[in-house]
């Protein structure tokens, strides 16, 4: 089975290039949303009578949307053109934050961060796409390096203007500010974005239909999918479970979580410039597992301490930030190594890896939100997560190597 191809970008003699602080801007937008309504949710949960565990669920719903954005938006755009699609994304996200903002009830917020997610996720997949059509191979490595310190960085200030402006103006204040984020991009979007794609009439969905499903029987994209997912994303468990660790369980004002949460993501940041210094000299998969086992040790602590009654402001601190720098060890390895399975299907690998990690993403942070202890429950998750990611690489190279060995002799009975 051939891939399938891209659409021609539009000569760049004929269009300006899409301006990088404005793909920024977009792309910001989208993580943003995530990690800004972490801080405030006691205070939510307090005014809307809710459970910590039903507020929990706003964090688990806007990474599902985050999930099934990851697989459509790039062929939807491939069909429509990417301005068009992203105009769409953004509408979407600037109405349900307005709704969020003035939702009554518990249901109807989470329900519209689910869709307040489904567009965000628009920026943040055709961003990359803009990206990839303006600009040659150096060129597009360049800004996408810039893209992607965006993202890492997100959940690292996020916090803290969540942290601020809930303590300054209430809750809602966030979504107002998400959806004037939204117009904003909005009338950007419109007004200076060009078109980079061509739209194709012929753009075949049931290929990419047959591509994920070919990589849904490939046991080593499988193993590193899964594995590099577990190895990840479950660190948004602890995330939204945070606030109610520091200031129910640990007695910290609401307004240090802010702080706690960005030096938690320093350590994804240390974490993948570690992995990045020692790419070419460290093999990929020493790097999974080694960063892997770096969490489950984090996890260890974090459950342990909670279990024995030991739960301290260090012990959740070194914890949470051993598992948040093991996983950006493992992260980009194991999405090299799942893109090099069959590299005919790398686009379709890297759409479906990511819908992979978000789904374990919010699953995780489903499953922090059961019982009434968050640290005992997120330290759980984080532990057989960890334990998980370790299982599932070691599968996938071993399924990795039995691939490798079969093609000589398949080879020689040619």
């Amino acid at each position: 089975m051939t891939a399938q191809l891209p659409p021609d970008p539009i000569p760049a003699a004929r269009v300006r290039p899409a301006p990088l602080w404005l793909l920024a801007m977009i792309t910001f937008s989208g993580t943003l949303a995530m990690h800004v309504f972490v801080p405030a949710l006691p205070r939510a949960a307090h005014d809307l009578g809710a459970s910590a565990g039903s507020l929990q669920l706003t964090i688990s719903c806007y990474i599902l949307g985050l999930a099934f954005g990851q697989l459509f938006y790039g062929p939807v755009s491939d069909r429509y053109g990417r301005r068009p699609v992203l105009m769409a994304g953004l509408v979407l996200y600037t109405l349900a934050s307005i709704a969020a903002a003035l939702t009554p009830g518990i249901q109807a917020l989470i329900a519209t961060r689910l869709l307040q997610a489904l567009g965000g996720c628009a920026g943040i997949v055709l961003g990359r796409a803009i990206v990839r059509d303006g600009s040659g191979m150096a060129n597009s490595t360049r800004r996408l390096a810039t893209m992607n310190l965006i993202v890492i960085l997100g959940p690292g200030v996020a916090p803290l203007i969540g942290t601020a402006v809930s303590e300054s103006f209430g809750w809602r204040a966030i979504f107002f500010g998400l959806a004037a984020m939204g117009v904003a991009n909005m009338l950007l979007t419109w007004r200076v974005l060009p078109e980079t794609a061509r739209p194709s009439a012929s753009a075949d969905f049931g290929a990419v239909l047959r591509g994920y499903r070919r990589l849904l029987r490939t046991p080593a994209f499988l193993g590193y999918a899964v594995g590099g997912s577990l190895a990840t994303t479950p660190m948004y468990a602890f995330i939204s479970a945070a606030p109610f660790i520091f200031t129910r369980d640990l007695g910290r004002p609401a307004h240090e979580v802010g702080t706690y949460l960005a030096l938690i993501a320093v350590g994804i940041w240390l974490g993948n410039l570690c992995s990045s210094r020692l790419v070419g000299r460290v093999r990929l998969a020493s790097l999974m597992t080694g960063g892997s086992a770096i969490s489950l040790l984090g996890a260890v602590l974090l459950f342990g301490s909670a279990l024995s009654g030991h739960l301290g402001l260090a012990l959740t601190l070194g914890g949470a930030m051993a598992f948040t720098f093991g996983a950006g060890i493992a992260s980009a390895p194991a999405l090299a190594e799942a893109m090099s399975v069959d590299p005919r299907l790398a686009g379709s690998a890297s759409g479906f890896y990511g819908f992979i990690q978000m789904a374990i993403g919010a699953l995780a942070t489903s499953l922090a939100g059961l019982g009434g202890d968050p640290a005992l429950a997120s330290g759980a998750v984080l532990t057989v997560a960890a334990l998980g990611a370790q299982l599932c690489f070691a599968l996938a190279l071993r399924a990795r190597r039995r691939t490798v060995a079969q093609k000589p002799v398949e080879a020689a009975a040619e």
